[in-house]
Parts: structure tokens; sequence; C-alpha cells
């Protein structure tokens, strides 16, 4: 068992700009007003944080996004998808109609060409009763303990949250947790990242004082040193992070320019002892898509096929 892996998908855009099904629950999202160079800037920021990622020595998968149906989150998989170590991949329920056609069979089957899948545990069906679990945005996981954190909103719901931590075999801690107008943050990945030995966390984003508590002293029990963050470092991105692992079996904690730029020197001393700190520039992407660096990277920890 391991939190992090070398391995990592992502999806490359063609038809990527702001989404107005998403644009309710995700205060992050703004408009830009010319959608064709949106997403030609948000192409150009792809390209540079794969090569950066690959740098890095980083193994990453990029499968071209489709033309139709028109998908305009895909650069996001983390969302329908997650990949785990015993080979099951399980596909997650959407809330917004036009994120649901991102869900591709196609593209499980390429990574069987190097990868061994077990079984495929599909959540849609949650769709029908409008319940939704949008994957590791949706969970923060800490794989080694098999806990699963998750702030509750319009686009993760207990039921299903209790229905994949069985599925799994994890533990669920769940809380309300909103921004600093009041607004519910609509995934967990914005406002926390669990690493093998540290996690960053916007407590102040969780009002409930015993469910603050609840998550931080898991954290501390797990020996997780806790990196709090701001609501403006939040709104930064600097939730948004996800360890992964090199080649050479080094950690490498990966993150926005925007995420790094907000972090305070201190924050970014105490990151660097366990691991290498990574980002790119995808200014176009965040601001439009309201997501950031962990969202558009899927790990897959399937066991290699060779």
């Amino acid at each position: 068992m391991s939190q992090s892996t070398n391995n990592i998908l992502m999806i490359r855009p063609v038809g990527f700009g702001f989404n107005e099904q998403t644009a309710g629950s995700n205060a992050f999202q703004n408009r830009d007003a010319d959608q064709q160079a949106v997403h030609d800037k948000a192409l150009f920021e792809f390209d540079r944080f794969v090569k950066t990622l690959q740098n890095n020595g980083v193994n990453v998968t990029v499968i071209n996004d489709t033309v139709q149906p028109h998908t305009p989150d895909s650069i996001f998989p983390n969302n329908w998808v997650s990949f785990h170590n015993d080979g099951s991949v399980f596909l997650y329920p959407m809330q917004a109609e036009n994120r649901r056609l991102e869900r591709r069979e196609d593209i499980i089957t390429d990574l069987e060409d190097n990868f061994k899948v077990a079984h495929v545990i599909d959540l849609s069906r949650f769709e029908a009763d409008n319940r939704f679990l949008e994957g590791t945005g949706s969970m923060v996981l800490d794989r080694d303990n098999k806990i699963a954190y998750a702030c509750l909103s319009p686009r993760t719901d207990k039921e299903v949250l209790n229905y994949f931590c069985e599925q799994a075999g994890y533990q669920s801690i769940s809380f309300e947790a909103i921004d600093e107008k009041g607004k519910a943050i609509y995934h967990t990945n914005v406002l926390m990242c669990v690493g093998s030995k540290f996690a960053v966390v916007c407590t102040e984003s969780i009002p409930n004082p015993h469910e603050r508590i609840t998550v931080l002293e898991s954290l501390k029990s797990t020996n997780k040193e806790v990196i709090d963050i701001s609501f403006t470092q939040m709104n930064s991105f600097a939730g948004n992070m996800l360890e992964v692992k090199n080649d050479k079996n080094e950690t490498l904690i990966v993150m926005s320019q925007n995420a790094y730029q907000a972090l305070t020197i201190e924050q970014i001393s105490t990151l660097e002892k366990y691991g290498k700190l990574v980002y790119a520039d995808i200014n176009t992407i965040e601001i439009n898509g309201g997501g950031s660096a962990r969202c558009m990277m899927a790990e897959v920890h399937l066991p290699l096929s060779y």
C-alpha cells in the first residue's frame, strides 16, 4: 500500500471552457469572454504541465478528449474515476449531466495494456436518485490508512460516500465545509490534501468545532504534520495539491503556480521536508474551470501487468 504513485492519467482537452452546468455549485469558476482563446490557453497550460511532470520523472498517460460529446470539464478526470491497488476501478455519479459524458470505458481499456484491472464498480446508478459522489474531488483519500475525508455538498452525498467506503474497505470522516461567504465548498480536495506524512487543511472552512477536531485528530493520529491554510490561500488553490512519486521513488508535491505563490515561507519549508515542490502555471484552467492541479491528475494505483 502506498499513498502516492508514479503513474498519472491526464485528459488532453479539445473543448475546454466555462461549464454552465457546474457554475451553480462551484464558486471558483469565472467566465472569460473569449472562450476560444480560453481553450487555446488551457491547451498550452495543459501540455506545459504534463511536460513539467514528465521532466520530474512522473509517468503520465495522456489520453485525448473527444470532440463529441462536448465535455468542457474533461480536463478533470479525477472526478469520474479512481484506480486502486487491488485492481478495482470505481466510476462515480456526477451532478452535471455533461460531466457524466466524461466516463469512458475505452480509457480503462487503454490502461489495461499496462495495468491489471480486476473489476469495475460503477456507482453512476445513484444519479437516478440525484445522489452524487465526484471521485477524489468529493473525497480526499488517505490510502495508507483507508480513510476517506469528505465535506458534504450538493456534489457529495453521505449515502453514496458510505457505499463507496463499504465497497472499498474505507472509513469515512464527513463534515460540513463553507467558504468565507458561507457557501458550501463543492469539493473536499479544494480545502485539503493528504500526503504520506503531511496534510494541508483550511481548518477555518470547517465551522463546526466538533467536526474540525475530529478531522485534525484523525490526521494527527495517522502521523500527519498538519499545515493550516487560510481562506485566501484556499481560494488560490493551495489546498489542491497531490503527492506523487517519480521514477526514482522520490516524493513530489504537485500544485499550481498560484497555489505555490500563496504559501508562506514557513509553509513551503514544512512541505519541503516531505517532498520536492513541483508547480506549473495553469491560471486559465483555474479561472474558467474552477479546478486546479490535483483535479487534473487521476492517480493510477492499479498493479502493473508486466
